[in-house]
């Protein structure tokens, strides 16, 4: 008896660009959402007179966890936006992508 056919799969295949952006908001969302709810912990802490260096911990460690969703976003902009950008045969289009990045490492220079 032949074997049937499975049934396709709904979800669009992605390739390139698009499937590294799709891999990498998934992780940015739940990395975001812990975040989130790390904030709310501290929020508790702060109403419930928690003691101040316990606090300044948590905060610390929320930053850490924003930088790592940063450093994400920025790797898969680098290896995506950017690199198509530099590809381009346009050369507005790639002194813009270079004018982007830098103008971000510019204003976080300035912090």
């Amino acid at each position: 008896m032949p074997a049937e056919p499975l049934p396709l799969d709904p979800t669009p295949v992605r390739t390139g660009h698009a499937e590294s952006h799709a891999q990498a908001d998934s992780e940015l969302l739940q990395r975001l959402k812990n975040v989130e709810g790390h904030v709310r912990g501290i929020q508790k802490m702060v109403r419930e007179e928690a003691y101040c260096i316990d606090v300044l911990k948590q905060i610390k460690a929320v930053r850490a966890a924003l930088d790592r969703v940063g450093s994400i976003a920025l790797e898969t902009h680098l290896a995506t936006c950017v690199v198509d950008g530099l590809r381009s045969e346009d050369s507005t289009e790639r002194e813009r992508v270079i004018s982007e990045i830098l103008e971000v490492f510019h204003a976080d220079a300035k912090r």
